[in-house]
């Protein structure tokens, strides 16, 4: 994974150059834009922490760059800087998905706090992608019979109702079962269920 950062997105040097002031003495990392292009030319789905985007930019404005990470499944959450006449867009953009926005003129206390809060967010959201991936592995370690029985133990089955389903012997499911456990690495049914129920794989 790669460094964690605020990215800020603004024509305006001026408001790019106070906000990198502002965020690196509170010891945020910052990578500057002056357009939407140079973000997406810059953009790798790596990157995470959290993006500060102007509304309305000449070229690519701050809502069609949004639309156009959301199709390349960016999960930086978004922060947008709007001027007054902007709001609705801002809201629109809020529906779709974005974190926040803030209006300008904006007060550095607040603008700091959506930013810690999108980093915590963006933090919790990394963690859960990891453990949907290391659930995914240890899924696709699991033999085709053994997805089966995981899949009935999940629903609920009993051992004996596991073994009519499938038409093999009592014994036979606490060995798959067994297995299950053992590479699912979960000490109990109630943990195998909340397991796979949590990460939705």
């Amino acid at each position: 994974m790669t460094e964690p950062k605020v990215h800020i997105v603004d024509d305006d040097e001026a408001m790019r150059d106070s906000l990198k002031w502002l965020l690196e003495s509170r010891g945020f990392s910052v990578a500057l834009y002056p357009t939407g292009e140079a973000f997406i030319a810059a953009f790798d789905s790596d990157f995470c922490g959290c993006l500060v985007l102007d509304v309305r930019m000449p070229g690519m404005s701050g809502l069609h760059l949004y639309e156009l990470l959301q199709t390349r499944h960016s999960t930086l959450p978004v922060i947008f800087i709007t001027g007054h006449g902007d709001v609705p867009m801002a809201v629109s953009a809020l529906k779709q998905g974005a974190a926040d926005f803030i209006e300008k003129p904006f007060n550095d206390e607040d603008m700091l706090r959506l930013i810690e809060s999108c980093m915590k967010q963006d933090r919790a959201a990394a963690v859960q992608r990891a453990e949907n991936s290391s659930v995914a592995r240890r899924i696709e370690s699991l033999t085709p019979r053994e997805r089966e029985v995981l899949a009935l133990i999940v629903a609920g089955k009993l051992n004996k109702q596991i073994a009519d389903g499938l038409d093999i012997s009592i014994k036979t499911v606490e060995v798959h079962r067994s297995r299950v456990m053992e590479k699912m690495d979960a000490n109990s049914v109630a943990e195998l269920v909340q397991l796979v129920l949590k990460n939705r794989v």
